[in-house]
């Protein structure tokens, strides 16, 4: 366990983590990008696909700027601010872990296939308006990003709230035990990433990771009432209810969504800036999460109705030209059909679809993306433009366009302009449909 590993850490004068820990405890920051380190900064050189931070450690001990650099590249030469160590990726981890265990601050994690981020960002502009809080900044949700949010943790830190994200098994266990949560929420579970998990019941497996976690180590487990799957993986352990379901600590309902959801909780009616039906459960969320911690009743509402999302998450965009529902940071078959009801739904006449392929699914691919070819005609969509090789192949609609790549699309926006439409915009990240905006 990361606990007992802490204190052993602690007892050993050759292991360099009680070392480090001195260094980084004078300011509480830590960096890996040479291009933006803070004095007394600690400064990890970690080694990506397409880089080596290890090249410009001796760079960095020279200016003077971080506290300490550790490093893991054994021809380095001998400078008096190198640390030089068998993995700097590791040691991140463990000074992470040592920390988090030296810290009193409570640890919530939050993990799921689809609105992790947004329910992480809600849930922390609730608890924001009683408690000092960190989040997980964007989407650092992995091997790194929890190790950099646990590190932001500072001696008056109240709250953590950390986003956990996986595309293979044990990647949830790993990172909890690096960041020993205290409460954990799942906000669902759906088909992403099956390429890497191997399939649904993989993903099941891993995300619910948290949830024994938690069970072993934590106190409860948020769990909403209304999710027959999280309802069942959770049974056994203390869980604190939420949903429309919930009557016994916190009911609440979808009001209306046109394109704004609006949600009736109690006597009072919460005004969201969320496009999009499915937005319901992670406002739910926020709520019970701020109920549970006895955040005040309307300073939950105002939290909620201040929220404004960002980078491509369900964003609605008017260019003047036209209104975009920018829904292009991830997709898989669970969000892009949620997607697709919801937009039919308030869509109206002038209606067009922008839809990239769902990256990561594996042998599945072609079954998941004639699925959704049978939902688009099932809810008689009539103009739509599909990006990628998998919509491309399966595509028998002749009124639907098909491109292979993104900049083909662009040209043909270009030389077709479009206006007076609603417009969905939705696909994995990595189809870079952001590119169409300037067209739009």
């Amino acid at each position: 366990m990361i606990r007992q590993a802490a204190s052993f850490i602690k007892t050993q004068a050759m292991n360099p983590i009680e070392t480090i820990y001195q260094h980084y405890i004078k300011a509480y920051k830590v960096s890996t990008d040479s291009r933006k380190i803070e004095q007394d900064a600690v400064f990890f050189a970690l080694k990506g696909e397409n880089f080596d931070a290890n090249d410009f450690a001796l760079q960095v001990a020279e200016q003077g700027v971080a506290s300490l650099v550790v490093a893991d590249r054994k021809d380095l030469p001998h400078h008096e601010r190198i640390l030089i160590v068998d993995d700097s990726l590791k040691t991140l981890q463990d000074l992470a872990a040592y920390h988090r265990q030296q810290s009193k601050a409570t640890v919530l994690s939050i993990t799921g296939t689809n609105g992790k981020t947004t329910t992480k960002e809600l849930v922390s502009a609730v608890l924001a308006k009683k408690y000092n809080i960190i989040h997980t900044m964007g989407n650092l949700n992995n091997h790194i990003g929890v190790p950099l949010t646990l590190l932001s943790i500072k001696p008056e830190t109240e709250i953590a709230v950390v986003e956990m994200g996986a595309n293979h098994p044990g990647e949830i266990d790993f990172l909890c035990k690096i960041a020993d949560p205290d409460y954990g929420l799942i906000t669902n579970i759906g088909k992403a990433h099956l390429e890497g998990f191997g399939s649904f019941e993989g993903v099941i497996k891993t995300k619910t990771e948290l949830y024994r976690h938690i069970k072993a180590n934590g106190k409860a487990v948020f769990v909403n009432q209304g999710n027959p799957l999280l309802w069942e993986q959770s049974e056994g352990q203390e869980r604190i209810s939420y949903g429309r379901h919930c009557a016994a600590f916190c009911p609440v309902a979808p009001a209306a969504c046109n394109p704004y959801l609006s949600v009736g909780w109690r006597d009072h009616l919460i005004q969201t800036h969320l496009v999009g039906s499915y937005n319901f459960e992670n406002v739910a969320a926020a709520i019970g999460v701020g109920q549970y911690f006895e955040v005040d009743e309307n300073a939950i509402i105002e939290a909620l109705e201040a929220y404004t999302p960002t980078n491509s998450r369900s964003q609605v965009i008017e260019t003047g030209k036209n209104r975009i529902i920018m829904d292009a940071y991830n997709a898989n078959p669970t969000s892009m059909r949620a997607a697709l009801i919801n937009f039919a739904s308030i869509c109206g006449d002038n209606s067009l679809l922008i839809l990239g392929d769902m990256r990561e699914l594996g042998t599945a691919s072609e079954e998941e993306h004639r699925n959704i070819l049978g939902l688009m005609k099932e809810l008689k969509f009539k103009e739509a433009l599909l990006v990628g090789s998998n919509f491309s192949a399966y595509n028998d609609n002749p009124d639907w366009k098909t491109f292979d790549i993104v900049q083909s699309l662009c040209q043909y926006l270009e030389s077709s302009p479009v206006s007076g439409k609603t417009i969905l915009v939705k696909g994995s990240n990595s189809i870079q449909l952001g590119k169409v905006l300037p067209l739009m």
